[in-house]
């Protein structure tokens, strides 16, 4: 039976949301008029480091690394589409990850064990512009929203809260701000970046998001990246903290398609 801090498992699941939003720097091609639809589900091997804390209690520091994610993992989608036109763009990311454990307590006086269940939910919102968009390459601004979801649930068995359980959660928004880059460097390889930052109070404290990488395009429709992601989001709220910083190398697929004329 393995044993997991509280505040550690409460957070496991942002390790496996990623933000999508990394392809939609990737996947744009030059196109005069007309919209094409790209849709690029992907993985993104994150460690997380920080602070979380539940139920009012003082914050733990956490320090999970992607394989005991993936040891509690009981369903995850991770995913984008973006539609463009021309230098237009809109943009939506939606990751959602389920994570169940079994948690043994010290001394079983309280309970003997406990079943824990970790919901998230990210989805990202972003329409952009492109400031510059010629000859393979793109600047894109973007502007949007990203919105969080956790959901905490601890089922007790045995000792003196058996048969009772507990939640913690919340769900915010944070305004989003950034930019995104594609330059194609020839023989089908091209470089994809992004910065975003977001929160200013409003929902998160601060939120930061930054991506590198490269990809390969192997025709018109389908291409491959592979990049490096991190990001960090300090967010607190009636005794529930989200203060953490993840990074991890990413891996993408993207398929695009024309709108039918």
């Amino acid at each position: 039976m393995k044993k997991f801090r509280l505040g550690a498992l409460a957070t496991a699941g942002v390790l496996v949301l990623g933000a999508a939003n990394a392809f939609a720097a990737d996947i744009a091609k030059p196109q005069d008029e007309g919209w094409t639809f790209t849709v690029a589900p992907y993985l993104w091997a994150s460690g997380i480091k920080g602070e979380s804390g539940l139920f009012g209690f003082p914050p733990q520091d956490v320090d999970v690394s992607f394989s005991d994610v993936l040891n509690n993992l009981q369903f995850g989608f991770m995913g984008l589409t973006e539609a463009r036109n021309g230098p237009f763009t809109i943009s939506t990311d939606i990751v959602y990850a389920k994570l169940d454990a079994n948690i043994g307590t010290p001394r079983g006086v309280l309970a003997s064990n406990i079943d824990a269940t970790v919901s998230t939910f990210m989805g990202t919102a972003l329409a952009g512009y492109s400031v510059y968009y010629q000859d393979g390459t793109n600047f894109d601004l973007v502007a949007g929203a990203r919105l969080w979801s956790v959901d905490n649930s601890f089922d007790f068995h045995g000792g003196g809260l058996d048969g009772s359980s507990a939640s913690d959660g919340d769900t915010w928004v944070d305004p989003v701000i950034g930019a995104k880059i594609k330059a194609n460097v020839g023989n089908g390889i091209y470089l994809a970046g992004w910065a975003l930052v977001g929160g200013f109070g409003a929902g998160s404290k601060s939120m930061w998001d930054v991506m590198g990488g490269a990809g390969y395009q192997f025709n018109d429709k389908m291409s491959m990246f592979v990049g490096y992601r991190a990001m960090h989001d300090n967010y607190s709220h009636d005794g529930f903290v989200n203060k953490l910083t993840q990074q991890g190398p990413m891996l993408g697929f993207t398929y695009q398609f024309a709108a039918a004329q």
